[in-house]
């Protein structure tokens, strides 16, 4: 749908500098774009196939910088932001009832009330939304866990759980069950098996010690997320470093990390999307990732980068996000900024910021 708004010379001269914002604003939010297929997904297309794929570790972990497979998380700023209100601004959302939702968003982290936010309440902010995420994993586990656990003893083997994957994927569940009983030579595919090989791998890291090949609700939590265990993020960065680290120094360099997916560029917008994605990801490494800047990232860095309540990293994320917006340089961040930049916060355009910024506050 095209809005036409009649302008005043105010409005117009806002408009020119939301242009050159927006501008900018684009090269952004253009993080990890059609260059790798497996992030094209948006959030509401990962949420449909959730409920396909429950038992399945999923690729993409709400609050964390990275997906599973090393690709920037496009929607990260907005998952700390909104936390488990995701939803409140899709397209469907009617603009006036979703700036009124993102004024009340703005009052409750500007605890002191002052009508601007400070990068330590952004912090603190982004610590609460994503600890809603870790709360929100645990209650979908106890689902998950339900469903591989059937006799309800407390406890799912590896084969119990290979038979629902196996099921999962269109194999009969009883006669997958009999063959492994029997310990009979399943009949799948080479793609299957390999990824059956990454889950053994990984349930054997979530089985705490001492090891008996069965995983608690806990472990299994762990085993989906691994956001939730420090064993098992260093696990989720192992896995990253053997996809990047091209020379096996266990040390990813700028080079390494900012690499191009394997393709052919067939036109100019293709070259766009590289051209964005390196850019991305060379910002990410210089500025957040490679902490005491010299050059070369190791595993503790980027385990410190990935880790959901690490403070710190809490508190830069709370003064980039700010700086996206702070046009006036005050290191603080105003209504008519947060409703100008509404996209990079929520992921909807909100029309009209400023004739509609006190209305609404």
């Amino acid at each position: 749908m095209v809005w036409l708004v009649a302008m005043t010379p105010r409005q117009s001269s806002l408009c020119g500098l939301a242009a050159h914002g927006l501008w900018f604003l684009g090269l952004v939010l253009l993080m990890d774009a059609t260059a790798r297929p497996a992030n094209h997904s948006s959030t509401r297309e990962r949420a449909a196939n959730r409920e396909e794929n429950e038992i399945m570790p999923p690729d993409h972990l709400n609050g964390v910088k990275l997906e599973m497979d090393g690709h920037l998380n496009k929607d990260f700023h907005q998952e700390v932001f909104l936390g488990k209100d995701m939803d409140g601004f899709d397209e469907d959302s009617e603009p006036r009832r979703s700036r009124r939702k993102l004024m009340v968003i703005f009052s409750k982290v500007d605890v002191n009330t002052d009508r601007r936010i400070s990068a330590k309440e952004m912090q603190h902010w982004i610590m609460e939304k994503t600890a809603e995420h870790f709360q929100e994993a645990v209650k979908e586990n106890k689902l998950h866990f339900r469903a591989v656990d059937p006799d309800g003893d407390g406890h799912v083997s590896w084969d119990e759980y290979k038979v629902k994957f196996l099921a999962s994927k269109g194999h009969n569940e009883r006669e997958i069950a009999e063959a492994i009983k029997n310990h009979e030579e399943l009949k799948v595919d080479e793609e299957t098996q390999e990824v059956l090989g990454n889950l053994r791998d990984r349930w054997y890291q979530a089985d705490n010690p001492p090891a008996d090949l069965l995983l608690t609700e806990d472990e299994f939590l762990s085993f989906l997320h691994p956001e939730h265990s420090r064993g098992m993020l260093k696990f989720m960065v192992k896995e990253i470093f053997r996809d990047l680290d091209q020379n096996g120094d266990k040390q990813l360099s700028l080079p390494e990390f900012i690499s191009l997916p394997v393709g052919t560029v067939e036109n100019q917008q293709g070259q766009d999307i590289d051209d964005n994605w390196v850019k991305d990801r060379k910002k990410e490494f210089e500025e957040l990732i490679d902490s005491n800047h010299d050059g070369i990232v190791t595993m503790e860095e980027l385990e410190n980068y990935m880790d959901p309540m690490n403070e710190y990293n809490a508190l830069n994320e709370a003064k980039q996000m700010i700086a996206i917006a702070d046009e006036n340089q005050n290191h603080h961040l105003e209504p008519e900024e947060i409703l100008k930049y509404s996209e990079f916060f929520t992921g909807s355009k909100l029309m009209d910021y400023a004739r509609n910024v006190h209305e609404e506050f």
